[in-house]
């Protein structure tokens, strides 16, 4: 073996006479390279390639490892593929029957194919189609994308033009602020310095009246000395006549200016006791003047309806009769006579008119407040009229005079309600002071100020024959008031919104509260119970009112409807349509007869 890595065979002389050659043996390594396998298959392949190019047949293309190769679509699939996609059934149909003919009688080649440029033009197709379907499909989006821009932006330009027009008037409302701060800033002293000469005055009054008090009573122990008969039974005549007469004089001369020139003046007997009648002693007792207060502390008084039964009012038979239409603006307010057949309206002209019913005829106008007139009521009796409005003053008027006799002007803001006490000589009034004032007619001052309230008193109420006082305010709230002691002994909860009005039923057993949601509750007194409650709508309630019977509840509504109720069951009985704006008050004929209601229409409707 050489070093070269190739192995000379030598062969020993044989025996034949066959001459041998010597053949060079591969090393091992050259070896296993030529058994190697790819080795094997590129000579494989380049001796299949020499045979077909001898042999003329095509020469398949070189596949490459993970390549897919498609094979060409024959034609009759891609026939079958194109009747079935243009609907020709019955032509593919036929074209199947002889082509199956065809290739059964051997005259069909089999190696027919479809040229690539048809599957090509195919693919395209579907391609094209699709694009177009995606096409439509984008055209309606953007068209609906830009009608919604368009929207928005008209909507953006209209809140700017807002924002810019608010912001304008908040700059001048600023503007307006510091104005006004500025002007306040300059009469600030002077309010204060008003303020102190206000108080300085207010004292000097009361000192004033306590002068005039004092006076008074050294006025009528004069004349109780002067009336007294002298000790050897003769009267004394002449100058001390004329003195006493004088001093009488006086004494009304002072009373009538001390409460404007317009009190009611009442002739009252002295009170003469011994010790006031016996010179000898020196001394008088002054007479008591007289005061309506003391009807207050009267022991109470039997309700004469206790025993008495009323039919419920009907009504579901209740219809429009007549419509009035006597004032200018609003009619807020309606009050009923006692006994006749005549009706109050109060209105926001600043006048209240009494009207005779049914028939509307006028009887009285009166003037003489210099604001809207939002409550009004009957004495008892039926001799004198309350009114009270946005002049904070509660003025008096007698019938018999035709005139307004006295006037209350001790609230601060604005009147919503009067109402007088079943014995006539105490009136009730509501303020948006947040206070109830109670006035003495016949002493003609205010007696007491009920306080608790923390926003407007809206209504006011008396509870029947009794000395307690029922008040609805915008704090939410109705309150039950002692008017002897001034204390609130009650107080129901359970409106969610301001209360506008307060009635009680004849008996004084049941008491309703309306309030600006619509909401009406009724009220046990006896058991200080909520028993019922009643929503009318969305629109307010304003004032509600019995009738005799206390079986039903008409409520005056915002919406310009009148509304009746059962009180038992809180069931709407009948709506009353009629009013072309807002209900503002209605009450029920005491009689029984009809139904008064009044709005903002400034017209009142007859209801029968």
């Amino acid at each position: 073996m050489a070093a070269a890595g190739l192995d000379t065979l030598r062969l020993e002389d044989s025996d034949d006479d066959f001459k041998y050659e010597e053949v060079d043996v591969m090393s091992d390594g050259e070896d296993d390279a030529s058994e190697d396998l790819d080795a094997a298959l590129r000579k494989l392949q380049q001796f299949t390639s020499k045979q077909e190019a001898v042999a003329g047949l095509p020469r398949a293309p070189e596949v490459k490892p993970g390549q897919v190769v498609k094979k060409p679509e024959v034609i009759d699939d891609f026939l079958r593929n194109f009747f079935i996609k243009m609907g020709l059934s019955r032509t593919c149909e036929c074209f199947e029957a002889e082509w199956y003919e065809l290739k059964a009688t051997g005259r069909l080649d089999n190696s027919t194919t479809v040229p690539d440029v048809y599957l090509r033009n195919a693919e395209l197709e579907d391609e094209v189609a699709g694009l177009r379907r995606e096409l439509a499909e984008a055209k309606s989006i953007a068209g609906r994308a830009s009608a919604t821009w368009d929207k928005f932006r008209k909507e953006r330009d209209f809140h700017r033009m807002h924002h810019k027009r608010v912001a304008q008037e908040k700059n001048k409302l600023l503007t307006d602020l510091r104005r006004l701060k500025d002007h306040y800033a300059k009469y600030e002293p002077t309010i204060l310095e008003l303020k102190k000469k206000y108080e300085t005055l207010m004292k000097e009054k009361m000192m004033m009246s306590l002068e005039r008090d004092k006076l008074a009573a050294r006025v009528d122990a004069l004349e109780q000395v002067a009336a007294a008969p002298l000790p050897g039974g003769e009267r004394s005549v002449g100058a001390p006549a004329a003195a006493a007469g004088g001093a009488s004089s006086a004494r009304a001369q002072g009373a009538a200016a001390a409460n404007g020139g317009g009190a009611l003046t009442s002739d009252v007997p002295p009170v003469v006791g011994s010790a006031a009648t016996t010179g000898r002693t020196g001394g008088a007792v002054s007479a008591a003047p007289r005061s309506g207060w003391a009807s207050l502390n009267a022991p109470p008084r039997r309700n004469p309806y206790a025993d008495l039964e009323f039919p419920a009012a009907p009504v579901k038979m209740l219809a429009l009769n007549k419509t009035f239409k006597g004032h200018l603006l609003s009619v807020a307010n309606l009050a009923l006579h006692p006994t006749k057949p005549i009706l109050v309206t109060a209105s926001d002209d600043k006048t209240w008119k009494m009207w005779h019913m049914p028939g509307g005829d006028l009887i009285m106008c009166g003037e003489g407040h210099k604001d809207w007139v939002a409550g009004v009521d009957f004495h008892p009796a039926g001799t004198c009229l309350a009114s009270g409005g946005g002049d904070s003053s509660v003025k008096i008027w007698d019938f018999e005079k035709q005139r307004c006799v006295t006037t209350f002007t001790d609230h601060k803001q604005a009147i919503w309600s009067v109402r007088f006490h079943h014995l006539g000589e105490v009136v009730a009034s509501g303020s948006l002071d947040h206070t109830v004032r109670l006035w003495d007619l016949p002493a003609s001052k205010c007696r007491m100020a009920l306080r608790g309230h923390v926003d407007s008193v809206n209504d006011v109420a008396w509870q029947p024959f009794t000395s307690s006082l029922a008040t609805a305010s915008s704090d939410k709230t109705v309150s039950i008031w002692d008017a002897r002691a001034g204390l609130c002994t009650q107080t129901y909860y359970g409106h969610q919104n301001s209360c506008n009005g307060v009635s009680f039923n004849i008996l004084g057993t049941q008491l309703a509260s309306t309030d600006a949601d619509g909401i009406v509750k009724l009220w046990d007194t006896r058991m200080t119970a909520e028993v019922a409650t009643i929503n009318t709508g969305k629109h307010p309630a304003n004032k509600s009112s019995f009738d005799r019977s206390g079986q039903v509840l008409a409520v005056a509504c915002d919406d310009g409807k009148v509304k009746a109720y059962g009180t038992t069951d809180g069931v709407l009985q009948v709506e009353l349509s009629g009013h072309e704006d807002a209900v503002q008050a209605v009450l029920f004929d005491p009689a029984g007869q009809y139904m008064v209601s009044c709005g903002s229409d400034n017209t009142f409707r007859l209801w029968s």
